[in-house]
Parts: structure tokens; sequence; C-alpha cells
């Protein structure tokens, strides 16, 4: 069974990933629409805002946004609010330092935080948002600072090498990625010197993979193994990219080894779910389906037709992850899942999180364009990002209600339930103590704005010279809509949707452009390929 699993991460590892090289971006930006229409978001997040924390400030909001990043439109206004409010929020977190920019979790300072208030438990997600931007040297430096510059890239569960990998298949700065290995691989070692149990598996305790207090615990788990299994293979691609075919074949080996230990180890075919495994002698999997489960699907680790996509079908269930303001971190249906506003004010056994939505949603997404499955749907994806982008808000005490992103959730109300908290209690936390006031506010702990592009557009980022859109728009659901100025392998790439040709006058349907040129055309919203057309000097 290894043998099988090494010779398929090979074969994906051979089609997946062909280097492209690198250009500087083009100067057209964007082609259909006109960004001045979308200044009246940044002003309204401005005049709501109680800016407290400065690193790039209000007053150069929309500059930062006018240059950095691809433009959206859609007919569903609060989608389309929310999608500028996270890069509003992002921009919030990009830190210029004497190392570079870094990006941060948290505004105020932190006591738990470490150079420059960084803290990489959710530093994977800032490298698949931040991708898009189109200034590099924030990414650039970010990647250099975690690896070289006194980030500590241990100190929580981070995907590191496949976050840079990501991010290559969208500048495709092969240079720069290659660059990255040797330091790839050292922290690589590192984790298999802390973290390699005797299964062989990876252990964490929930604390350390960012979700503490949760009801199935510390152990083996599918967070952690997911994510070392993901620098696997990012860890083999790149060095088949360096010509370092010894690297190959040990990270392919090691992949392949993760994968069938994740699916032989975690996986409960009762529960029909993968699960913690304590690491005490004789133990067995714990009794309870938590949404990380779904992580390893965020790196396709999962064998395609082998029943493992059942475990999808929790997602939607009221007894399982499904809530109003959800998806909840654990299911419903178990004893211990609660919705505390006493004890720990981060909890992970009940409420909903971002971070992990991020993931799932993530992973849902790469379920539906890789995946032969029954078990979930694009209207499931579409309605799991509705729900995400309801929670995107807060009612002042003074009744306006505000766009807001914060830590935990109350996946019933709404509430954001660190806040609610630390408000309250009389211990002076919320002025001085555990990050000080509105620690949780403009909270940079989970992605939105890539759910939109990789995920609902569908631009599925690649290594070689082909453009892939796959939107997960179900059928029927809007007329059009349209992201421009997509900074992508040096090109300027245009996806619009127009069902009567009547909204963009570029005709009927699906189409893409690169640097103007229209690439591909589909009368539905279906998978599109083409081949980006030959630079012109």
């Amino acid at each position: 069974m290894i043998k099988n699993t090494f010779i398929t991460v090979m074969f994906f590892l051979l089609s997946a990933l062909e280097p492209a090289s690198a250009a500087s971006p083009v100067a057209t930006h964007c082609q259909v629409l006109k960004t001045e229409t979308f200044k009246v978001y940044i002003e309204r997040f401005n005049a709501d805002d109680a800016e407290l924390f400065t690193n790039i400030p209000n007053a150069n909001a929309w500059s930062f946004i006018q240059q950095n990043i691809p433009f959206f439109e859609c007919p569903d206004p609060d989608i389309e609010k929310t999608y500028y409010f996270r890069w509003w929020t992002f921009r919030k977190h990009v830190k210029q330092t004497p190392e570079g920019f870094v990006i941060t979790e948290f505004l105020p300072p932190v006591p738990w935080a470490r150079k420059y208030n960084t803290i990489c438990c959710p530093a994977g997600h800032h490298f698949y948002e931040g991708r898009w931007l189109r200034n590099r040297q924030i990414l650039d430096d970010y990647a250099a600072f975690w690896l070289r510059k006194g980030g500590a890239p241990l100190q929580y569960s981070f995907w590191i090498a496949d976050a840079c990998t990501a991010r290559y298949l969208v500048s495709a700065d092969a240079t720069w990625l290659t660059g990255l290995l040797d330091d790839l691989i050292k922290i690589d070692a590192e984790w298999d010197r802390r973290n390699r149990g005797a299964e062989p598996l990876f252990y964490q305790s929930d604390d350390r993979d960012g979700m503490e207090c949760s009801i199935g615990g510390s152990g083996y788990r599918a967070t952690i193994n997911a994510y070392r299994y993901g620098d696997a293979v990012a860890i083999a691609q790149i060095a088949r990219m360096a010509g370092r075919t010894d690297v190959v074949t040990n990270y392919v080996r090691k992949a392949a080894e993760i994968k069938e230990r994740v699916q032989e180890k975690l996986w409960d075919p009762q529960a029909a779910f993968f699960k913690v495994l304590p690491r005490k002698e004789k133990s067995t999997l714990v009794d309870v389906r938590e949404l990380h489960g779904y992580t390893p699907w965020y790196f396709n680790l999962p064998d395609n037709n082998m029943g493992y996509e059942v475990a999808w079908k929790q997602l939607m269930d009221p007894k399982g992850f499904y809530a109003p303001f959800g998806p909840t971190t654990a299911e419903q249906r178990h004893p211990k899942f609660t919705i505390a506003y006493t004890g720990h004010e981060c909890q992970w056994n009940g409420p909903s999180w971002p971070y992990s939505t991020a993931i799932t949603l993530t992973a849902l997404a790469n379920v539906l364009n890789n995946y032969s499955q029954t078990a979930v749907s694009r209207q499931d994806y579409f309605e799991t990002l509705k729900i995400y982008t309801k929670s995107h808000q807060r009612k002042r005490e003074d009744g306006k209600i505000v766009s807001w992103i914060d830590e935990n959730l109350n996946p019933f109300t709404g509430d954001w339930i660190s806040r609610t908290r630390l408000k309250s209690w009389k211990n002076s936390t919320w002025d001085a103590g555990k990050g000080g006031v509105e620690r949780g506010k403009d909270y940079n702990h989970s992605t939105y704005c890539d759910l939109i592009i990789s995920g609902l557009i569908g631009l599925r980022p690649r290594g070689d010279d082909m453009v892939e859109v796959n939107p997960l728009l179900p059928e029927n659901t809007w007329e059009w809509f349209c992201l421009d100025g997509v900074s992508y392998h040096g090109y300027e790439l245009t996806i619009l949707w127009d069902r009567t040709g009547m909204r963009y006058q570029r005709g009927q349907g699906l189409r893409v452009f690169a640097n103007g040129q229209e690439i591909a055309v589909a009368p539905k919203l279906e998978r599109v390929k083409a081949k980006l057309p030959a630079r012109v000097d």
C-alpha cells in the first residue's frame, strides 16, 4: 500500500508543478471594472473604525488597496462588501520592521507573540491570502523573516513549505521558491525531531495547534499530520524544480508514509471521520468528530475513490457542524459540545472559529475540484461561504451594525465570544493584560479573499503556463460577476460571468482574459483551461 501511495504522490508531483518563469507585473491593472467604484467601501470602513493601532493607517488604506488587490464585483452586496473589508483589515497587519515586512495576527501586542508581535499559527493563511497582492516584497520579506531573520516557525503548527509553494503558484517566481529549499528542509527536520512519535505519526497539543480546550484534546491529530504531509509534498516539488533528485525521492516517500499512516490510524470507519488518537499506549480514537478532521483535504491527502469523502456529510448536518453562524468546531450531538461564557475565553469545543472555517472551505474547494464524490456539492460550498460572510459583523452599542472580524463566534447568535467576555472581566484585562482593549478587533487569523478568488470564482493556481478556472458558484445563482486585475504569472487576468452579455458587453457566458486578450470561453459555469498568450515586448 505504501508503494502505491508513493506512485500516487509522485504522479501528482510530476503533473502539478511544472516551473514557470517569473516576470514583472504589467501595468494594465483592471480591464473591465472601474476601481473608484469601490472606494465607497473603504470610506465606510474608515468612518466606522476606531483606529486604535496603526501599521498602514486608514488614511492610506485606499491607496494600498487600489495598488495591490484584484477587484471584484457581484450581485451579492454582503459578499462584495466583505471581500473589500477583509482586504481592508489585512492591510492593517502589514508591518514594516528593521527585518522587512511581517504580517501580524493581533494588532495590539500580546504576551505570547514573538519578535515584532508575530505568531506563526495563522501564517499559512497569511500566505494564501497575501499571494494575491501585487507587491511581492511583502511575502518575500515575510518568508525570509520566518526562515532566516528571527521568526519562530515552530511555536505553533505551521504549513510553511506548502504556503510558500501556494504563493509561488500565483507569482511564478521559481528562483525565490527554490532559494528557500534548504531552509525549509531544516525546519521540516526540526519538526521530525520534536513532534514525530512512534506510530510513526506527528503529535501535537491542541493548544500548539491553536485549538485549545478542544474535546478531542492532544495527541496524533489530523491537523499536524496533514501539515507535515503538505510540507513534504511541497518540499519534493521544490526540490524537483531545483534538480535535487535525492531530496525529491526522500520527500515523496515521506509524504506517502504520512498519507498511509493518517488513513490507517486516524480514520474512524464507524464514524466515517478523521479523529485524534491519544498518545497513550493502546489508545483508541477519541469519540468526537471535530471540524479539524477536514484538514487532510486542504492538502489533497486522502485517496480519491476510497470513500473518505463521506465525512463531508457532517458539514451540513445540524447535529454535525451546521449552524446559522457556523460551522461549529465540534459536532453538536456530542455531550461535551459547549458554547461557554465561563473558563478560558478561547475554546474549541463548539464555537465557530474563522481559522477553522477558512481551512474547511479551502479543503472543500479541493474536494469539489479534485475528487469524484457525491457527499458534498457546490451549493454546500456557497451556503457555508454565505454563513461565514454573515458572521463578519457586530452590532455596536449605539445599535449600528458594522463590518467586523474577531476571534471565536457563538454559532447560534453571531456574538463574538472572546470580545464579550474580555470586556466584562473586572481584572483590567480589557485595558491592560491579555492584549488590552479590543484584542481581537480586525483579527488576522483566517482567509476570506482567497476563498472568493480560488474557490467561488475558481482561479486554481498552477505552476505551468495554463490558466484554470472552475467557478464553484452554483448554477442559476448570479447573473454576473467579475474578478479583475489579478496579477498572475506576470499577466493581468480578468474572469467574468455574464449570463446575458449585457452587463459587461464582452459576450455571454464565462470568459477569461489575459492582458486584455480573451483566452477561454464557456457558455455556462464550468471548468475551463487555456494557455497564457505569448508576451509582446
